[in-house]
């Protein structure tokens, strides 16, 4: 299966000073890559030296980088890792020379969305949306009803990040453009309270059920994680962490492991969240977005 993660890598600095990379979308397809899956990154990246050793990190990860887009005059963006109290974590964004930001002004860009709508599984989020303007978020939508008109599933996590967005009405406006596209979501219920004022998981599920969604996974933190589809709803305790370093990524890790389960080995929806809350609580026990291997390893990968 075409499995296709359109959104941003980033260079990461930590809170310790060390310098790693990640960014959401890239976090969930090097955890597709260990759960066995072979994601497709779709972004742009530079031709520095800094770039092309991330993206070459991506690939020994297993994640494929055949459509990630090189421009010459930006680099990568970058996030700061603000630490708080018992692992939970702030970013501070600089964005000034995103290549990402740029993917829709690529020459090459018309036929690398091409290349995605033919995909069986395309994942992006919140963050996606909120790095481009009305054109690139208006052919986001075109490539995601295509996919989805087609038979494909569109996945897609709000990751509501303030920082991003001019109002968080303005961002339920744009991810709700997007909804009735989407088969597959993923919020937070605390980004899906900042969003929409939603105060239960069943509340943020209806939303997107009402715009569309076939299946909704909020996710609940320590509380675990609750699936809903118009039929029914399942509940899934938060797995025990041996320890919380640092919570960044469980959600895009979480994701990770719930679309290996359930999209691409046919699980129900009570093992995928139960995968997820396991990955989830194994990524926390360890600083920045990408544990060391072998966290998240489940499947030996076979040779291409």
């Amino acid at each position: 299966m075409r499995l296709v993660v359109f959104g941003e890598g980033m260079v990461e600095e930590r809170g310790d000073g060390a310098v790693a990379w990640g960014g959401d979308v890239v976090n969930t397809a090097v955890y597709l890559a260990r759960q066995g899956a072979r994601p497709e990154l779709m972004t742009a990246m530079g031709v520095d030296a800094e770039s092309a050793s991330i993206v070459a990190a991506w690939e020994a990860e297993g994640v494929g980088v055949g459509h990630v887009l090189r421009d010459a005059a930006r680099t990568a963006g970058r996030y700061r890792i603000v630490p708080g109290a018992d692992g939970q974590r702030g970013f501070a964004y600089d964005r000034s020379r995103s290549a990402a930001r740029g993917f829709f002004d690529h020459s090459e860009a018309t036929r690398t969305l091409a290349w995605a709508a033919r995909a069986d599984i395309l994942y992006l989020t919140g963050i996606t949306l909120s790095i481009f303007g009305r054109d690139g978020r208006e052919r986001i939508g075109a490539l995601a009803r295509g996919l989805r008109m087609r038979g494909g599933q569109v996945v897609f996590d709000p990751n509501y990040r303030q920082a991003g967005w001019p109002s968080a009405e303005a961002a339920w406006g744009a991810m709700a453009a997007l909804g009735p596209a989407i088969s597959l979501a993923m919020p937070s219920l605390e980004d899906q309270a900042a969003l929409t004022g939603a105060a239960t998981a069943e509340a943020a599920a209806e939303a997107w059920l009402a715009l569309g969604a076939d299946e909704v996974v909020v996710k609940l933190g320590a509380e675990g994680a609750c699936v809903a589809s118009r039929d029914a709803a399942v509940r899934v305790p938060a797995a025990a962490a041996a320890r919380i370093v640092d919570t960044t990524a469980a959600g895009d890790a979480f994701d990770a492991a719930y679309i290996a389960a359930r999209l691409l080995e046919g699980a129900s929806a009570r093992a995928a969240a139960e995968r997820g809350a396991e990955l989830a609580a194994e990524v926390v026990g360890w600083p920045g977005a990408i544990a060391p291997t072998p966290v998240g390893l489940r499947h030996a990968r076979s040779e291409a």
